[in-house]
């Protein structure tokens, strides 16, 4: 696999065979890695001291793959910007969005996060948030058949994602009521 394959934060010139304007993983951080795999580790010593009928080496494997296992699941969330038959496309994780659907979109900083994600966060929007990415962008949708207000999801570069989208990226901090 070359370099620029596993490049996935760069954001990348329009893909003529799969129409990809934009791709980015959001893999978990080295850090948490190796928290979880630490944790694993110590509980498996714990049941290896604390029960000689099971084998010394079974709790290792077992416990220090389900957390490898887990982790990696946890950080497979891809956010792309697509050229589909239908028109360009925003996909958070599993989700869609014909782009079409879009009014505005903003960075909300790291600073900003926590009264967006709390307070300001209308039940009736689409979240998906990983602590491990601190940037967020807000998609507000202009769609009368849809109950969704906004999206807001993680991306570590949320001005690529609203450049990718069509959109201007907004230089102020996201408005007070992100709804309609």
């Amino acid at each position: 696999m070359s370099a620029e394959a596993r490049d996935d934060t760069a954001p990348r010139a329009a893909d003529r065979s799969t129409g990809v304007i934009h791709r980015e993983y959001l893999w978990v951080s080295a850090w948490i890695w190796l928290l979880a795999l630490g944790i694993a580790a110590v509980l498996s010593a714990e049941i290896h001291m604390g029960s000689p009928q099971v084998p010394a080496w079974l709790p290792y494997p077992f416990l220090l793959g389900l957390a490898a296992f887990a982790i990696f699941r946890m950080g497979r969330t891809t956010i792309a910007v697509v050229d589909g038959p239908d028109g360009r496309e925003l996909q958070v994780g599993d989700a869609r969005l014909p782009t079409r659907f879009i009014a505005r979109a903003a960075v909300v900083p790291p600073t900003a996060k926590s009264a967006a994600m709390g307070r300001q966060l209308d039940p009736a929007a689409y979240v998906l948030h990983r602590p491990w990415v601190r940037p967020m962008v807000v998609a507000v949708l202009d769609d009368p058949d849809d109950p969704t207000p906004y999206w807001i999801f993680s991306t570590r570069r949320p001005e690529a994602v609203i450049e990718a989208l069509g959109l201007s990226t907004v230089d102020q901090d996201p408005p007070t009521s992100l709804g309609r």
